[in-house]
């Protein structure tokens, strides 16, 4: 394909990409004829965010997925008169064997972690709630050493793809607030 032809190609995924009503999450649009956003930054959605209480959470996987969403949401530390309480009710983990020798041992695992959270505001009232899934895996190798520290690289990692789903979550809650704040009845 030559050079021209892909010049065009790309100027048309650029336009079609600007009409298909993308809007960046962090940003409040300065006027309504715009379509860009003159570098305005929305920091109303953040000041939501780190107004977050993060309640404890059981077991070593939450510890980790709480430590993350401490970083995202509340970096400058935890409210003094939080607005809102992020409580993560349930953790499941599912360990699936895969990978399967002719002695019928397993040489890979296929693990899911899935966690139901729920954001409420100082009145416990719900305001949000919903599930994040995280799918990881590891090799089951000869040096038991080995293996406990590929498991433990993918329970960080599998926190990590948590928090930043929740974290977006609510990021998206904060967000459609601010836009519907002419119409409470939209969320």
């Amino acid at each position: 394909m030559s050079c021209k032809y892909k010049n065009i190609l790309a100027f048309l995924a650029l336009v079609l990409s600007a009409s298909c009503g993308f809007e960046p999450l962090y940003v409040e649009r300065t006027s309504s004829s715009q379509w860009y956003y003159n570098g305005q930054f929305d920091t109303s959605i953040k000041d939501q965010m780190a107004s977050v209480k993060i309640d404890l959470i059981q077991d070593r996987i939450g510890q980790l997925i709480r430590n993350d969403l401490l970083d995202k949401l509340t970096p400058k530390g935890e409210p003094k008169q939080p607005k809102y309480i992020l409580s993560v009710t349930k953790i499941n983990k599912q360990e699936i064997d895969q990978a399967l020798r002719n002695d019928i041992t397993a040489t890979r695992k296929k693990v899911i972690y899935k966690v139901t959270y729920v954001l409420k505001n100082a009145e416990h009232k719900t305001l949000i709630n919903g599930n994040s899934v995280a799918y990881t895996g590891y090799d089951i190798l000869r040096d038991p050493y080995s293996t406990t520290f590929a498991q433990k690289k993918i329970e960080k990692n599998a926190a990590k793809i948590i928090a930043n789903d929740i974290s977006l979550r609510l990021g998206a809650y904060f967000h459609s607030l601010e836009t519907n704040r002419g119409n409470p009845d939209e969320y």
